[in-house]
């Protein structure tokens, strides 16, 4: 895509901050006025001839007299009940008055939410929609909910455009409150390249024609309106667009950007375009001036040129001609050329690029939406295989369900697939950076006695940081950097490498990813939104977006403690994070707990004197007080409770609270920023200049994520894992492998000589790959794993190709490398591992054959701990197998080594072997040092030599290893049982 130049710095206005005021403003039509008039005639008839007629039918509802107790002695009459009947006329007549004064004050200010007037809910809804109407064809019209899509600048006429100068760096939020109109056409900029559907072709004999209109006080034409008034659809633009793109107008320059268009220039319009300003060639000639008559035939003679052009040139064009219309409107970051080696970016290559497309021959069928939710894909990940070592863990230390934990279920079906997805779309390096640069922000600006802005969004592209501020906060500590004006930081990718991990809390843990732009990848932060953002579309839609911000908000790896309340759907998704995701069963019940949570936020912040979260969240208290509080609504609210949250959302972003609220209708009352989900899976909203690919978790995925996770817990029930190995080998003469492979410890390979060249290293790698995984590869898995940063279709299927030489054929001709039914690699069965050889030998001791025979048992296990050298691939080459940190195996093989020494030392021990039991604990401990049981079984059988100094020794060296942390309890409790004097000695000792 042909990169828009930026203007001058000289050339850009300075921003300033204002206050969020109300955004929609579009041109007035004939239907605006008659609903104005009807609209002040129903609030005449109400505000003045109600009491008109009143006061001369029933009189004044107020008594001349005030005697209370001769009212109550006096007979309930015809006349007296009338009389009462008045009075309670008169007071709906004054509560409707106060609606209307409310609305009116809310409307005219555009500040905040209108108040509620007690007990007036339907009065308070009627006045609303009336005041809205008649103020519809007012300077100040505007939407009655409180917007903050437009901030930043004001406009001077006589100025350059600001348009120029947002050209330079990203934006989420237009930067000119009275220009919102022109934040809405930003939509087409961003698709400017997409090209037009078959309707947007142009009729045969259709030249219909508009003419760009000139400013009407601060509002500016946009082809977005244009499009909404004559074709009936917003979204429509990319036709006008593409029909009128690089041809000559009228002053000499050309359309390049759909949001780039001046007073006078010309429209050629789809041929169902309707409306009385168009003008149609030649019927309408006689009707607009010779000048503009000539315009038009001038302008219809260009058609041929749509669609051509260099773009580059026609956007220098239009910013150098420097006349008015030009609209304040949203746009991505600069690219910048991607590092030619290194880590992998912030923003990993989309699979829709030359490097492992998404489209390509091997792709069976996984989930796109998580192939293209790298942020999203690394926190899953990451939290899966935490979830899978914690049941590791508790299934040895616990002894839960006879360690069914030992190894975790094969997924199956669309879990397998989730999975697959997961380990190709994940990118936890640019998890890494993004959290370490916030941090980094963090700690500097703590350092320098500064507080933390307040972000509202952020775009991450070809491995730069963007932040956009809420309003200007001073230069940024180094090494982040200004963008276009002081309302948006940078960091490059080059420098966020030089962050370290650093001690401070987490400063934004609201932001969370919406999708995708040109490459770029927009996170919002929802604890910042000044109020309720709504999302409208269809009900699975909306759930698919929802799901996508839940999961990733629970599993990411750039937040701390968060609580993330889901109510009308995600019960399942509890289980990815129990501790941060909760789930509510109604509006009443969320109400209730948010404004209690809304008065003591309050209270704590004005009792530690902090004006918002931010300003204390690098403090003392910053892991328990200040974390935020997300509630994602996907029922729908009726309108009472729609205002009820806005009035505890008015105030929520100081409070570190965000609410996104889902809506069918598309019109949520109270809401401060509006979206909307379409069925292609593209995320609108226009007063914010976005059209997003959207980040999505359709229903079918959710269910398979939240089955991994659920799989994993050692409590699932029977049908958890199990204690078999994935592959048993045959241990007997008859069985000796055709390929022998040592992985535990240093990587050796018998049975097939050491190819020659570059590529023996990826060799080497994805045999290790394919012997870890015997239930089969996914072919993409497999090149991501080696080629973190994405390969094409024929390295990959070259590299294939040399590892099936590389393992050759059994004796019955069938190759080694396979390629099952469901298209993923798998190995022969004569290709075999020392670890797998070290887990069917264990396994044999323990259930098969061991379990009946003594001898046998103790001598499968000798020979399962010979097999032990040191850890898993000790000597692999620093950069490669990164794919490891994906896996549990690390925490897998220590287990393993340490259940095989424990089960030889209790075999020793029971015919008090002690020395023979110690060796194999011993030996154990090389592999698995941190294992608490093989060093209370090494103090029981030391204990039973009976030699008190051996056992002194035993424990100093203990006390030694364990430093500051001190002893675990049991092992405390054991020393105290076998050697009570043991304090003593190791401090006489030591």
């Amino acid at each position: 895509m042909p990169r828009r130049r930026s203007p001058s710095p000289s050339s850009s206005t300075a921003p300033r901050n204002r206050t969020p005021q109300p955004v929609r403003v579009r041109q007035r039509t004939f239907g605006d006025f008659v609903k104005a008039f009807l609209a002040f005639v129903a609030l005449a008839v109400l505000l003045v001839g109600v009491p008109a007629a009143l006061a001369m039918t029933a009189g004044w509802p107020f008594p001349e007299t005030f005697e209370p107790m001769e009212w109550l002695r006096q007979d309930i009459s015809v006349s007296t009940f009338l009389g009462i009947l008045t009075f309670v006329v008169w007071l709906a007549w004054a509560q409707f008055t106060a609606c209307v004064l409310v609305e009116m004050k809310a409307a005219l200010s555009g500040v905040g939410v209108p108040g509620r007037v007690p007990g007036a809910g339907p009065s308070q809804l009627l006045a609303r929609q009336l005041v809205a109407a008649l103020l519809l064809v007012g300077a100040t019209a505007a939407s009655f909910t409180p917007s903050l899509a437009q901030l930043g600048q004001t406009y001077d006429d006589n100025q350059r455009p600001t348009v120029a100068a947002a050209q330079q760096t990203p934006g989420l939020f237009a930067q000119q409150q009275e220009q919102a109109a022109g934040a809405a056409a930003a939509v087409a900029e961003q698709a400017s390249h997409t090209e037009a559907s078959p309707a947007a072709a142009k009729k045969q004999g259709d030249t219909k024609f508009y003419r760009i209109q000139p400013p009407e006080g601060r509002h500016h034409d946009s082809l977005w309106e244009i499009a909404e008034r004559h074709l009936g659809d917003g979204r429509r633009y990319k036709e006008i667009f593409e029909l009128n793109k690089d041809r000559v107008q009228p002053d000499g320059s050309r359309l390049s950007e759909a949001s780039l268009i001046r007073p006078g220039w010309i429209m050629e319009m789809p041929g169902d375009a309707r409306g009385g300003d168009l003008v149609e060639m030649p019927d309408d000639a006689p009707e607009v001036s010779p000048e503009v008559r000539q315009q038009i035939s001038d302008y219809a003679r260009t058609g041929g040129a749509s669609g051509g052009g260099d773009q580059a040139q026609g956007g220098d064009q239009a910013q150098d001609s420097g006349s008015g219309g030009g609209a304040a409107h949203v746009d991505l970051p600069r690219q910048r050329p991607a590092p030619e080696t290194g880590h992998a970016d912030l923003q990993r290559p989309a699979p829709d690029q030359a490097a492992t497309p998404a489209q390509d021959s091997s792709s069976f069928g996984l989930p796109e939406a998580l192939l293209t939710a790298p942020l999203l894909a690394a926190g899953l990940l990451g939290a899966l295989g935490h979830r899978r070592r914690q049941a590791l863990w508790q299934s040895a230390f616990a002894g839960i369900g006879g360690r069914r934990g030992m190894e975790p279920p094969t997924p199956t079906g669309d879990a397998l697939d989730v999975q697959d997805a997961l380990l190709v779309g994940a990118d936890p390096e640019g998890v890494r950076l993004l959290d370490r640069s916030l941090r980094g922000l963090a700690a500097s600006l703590a350092a320098e006695s500064r507080p933390l802005p307040t972000v509202y969004a952020a775009w991450m592209s070809n491995g730069d940081l963007h932040l956009q501020l809420a309003q200007p906060s001073g230069k940024p500590p180094s090494p982040w950097q200004l963008g276009q004006d002081q309302t948006f930081w940078m960091l490059a990718r080059a420098d966020a490498e030089t962050y370290e991990d650093v001690d401070t809390a987490a400063p934004y843990p609201g932001l969370v990813s919406l999708g995708t732009m040109d490459e770029s990848r927009l996170l919002l932060n929802l604890e910042s939104v000044p109020g309720i953002v709504s999302l409208s579309g269809r009900e699975e839609d909306r759930a698919a977006v929802f799901a996508s911000v839940a999961a990733e908000l629970a599993t990411n790896g750039w937040s701390d403690r968060m609580t993330i309340t889901l109510v009308g759907f995600g019960e399942d998704l509890t289980a990815l994070a129990p501790s941060r995701l909760r789930h509510l069963d109604g509006i009443e019940a969320l109400i209730e707990t948010m404004e209690a949570e809304t008065r003591q936020r309050r209270g704590a912040l004005g009792a530690a004197g902090h004006d918002s979260v931010l300003t204390g969240r690098t403090g003392p208290a910053r892991h328990t007080r200040w974390a935020p509080h997300l509630v994602l609504l996907a029922a729908e609210p009726s309108p009472e409770d729609a205002m009820t949250l806005a009035e505890l959302a008015a105030d929520a972003g100081r409070l570190g609270i965000g609410y996104l609220v889902g809506t069918g209708s598309g019109d949520l009352p109270g809401a401060a920023w509006e979206m909307e989900i379409t069925a292609e899976g593209r995320l609108l909203a226009p007063l914010l200049g976005l059209e997003l690919d959207a980040q999505l978790l359709p229903a079918a995925q959710r269910r398979a994520v939240v089955e991994l996770f659920t799989d994993a817990d050692p409590e699932h029930g029977p049908d958890g894992p199990g204690t078999t190995p994935p592959f048993l080998v045959d241990i007997s003469e008859q069985g000796r492998p055709a390929v022998y492979a040592r992985l535990v410890g240093s990587y050796e390979i018998i049975g097939l000589e050491t190819p020659d060249g570059e590529r023996s290293a990826l060799l080497h790698e994805a045999l290790a790959l394919l012997l870890l995984h015997r239930e089969g590869v996914h072919p993409r898995v497999l090149s991501s794993a080696l080629w973190p940063r994405g390969v094409t279709d024929d390295v990959r299927e070259a590299l294939l190709d040399r590892l099936r030489d590389w393992l050759g054929t059994d004796p019955d001709g069938t190759p080694r490398l396979r390629t099952d039914d469901a298209g993923r690699l798998t190995l022969a069965k004569s290709v075999v591992s020392d670890l797998d050889v070290l887990r069917s030998l264990y396994h044999e001791a323990t259930q098969g054959k061991g379990v009946d025979s003594r001898a046998v048992r103790g001598r499968l296990l000798t020979d399962a701990l010979v097999l032990v050298r040191g850890p898993l691939l000790a000597d692999r080459p620093e950069g490669r197998y990164r794919w490891l940190t994906h896996e549990i195996v690390d925490a897998q093989l220590p287990l393993l080594v340490a259940d095989t020494g424990l089960a030889l030392a209790e075999f020793h021990m029971e015919k008090n072997r002690a020395e023979k039991a110690i060796e194999a604990l011993n030996a154990a401990l090389r592999t698995a040092p941190a294992d608490e049981r093989l060093w209370n079984e090494l103090l029981r059988a030391t204990h039973a030599l009976e030699d008190p100094e051996r056992l002194t020794a035993l424990a100093s060296d203990l006390v030694t290893r364990s430093g500051a942390r001190g002893l675990p309890p049991r092992t405390e409790a054991l020393l105290d049982e076998l050697l009570p004097t043991w304090r003593d000695a190791v401090a006489a000792a030591g």
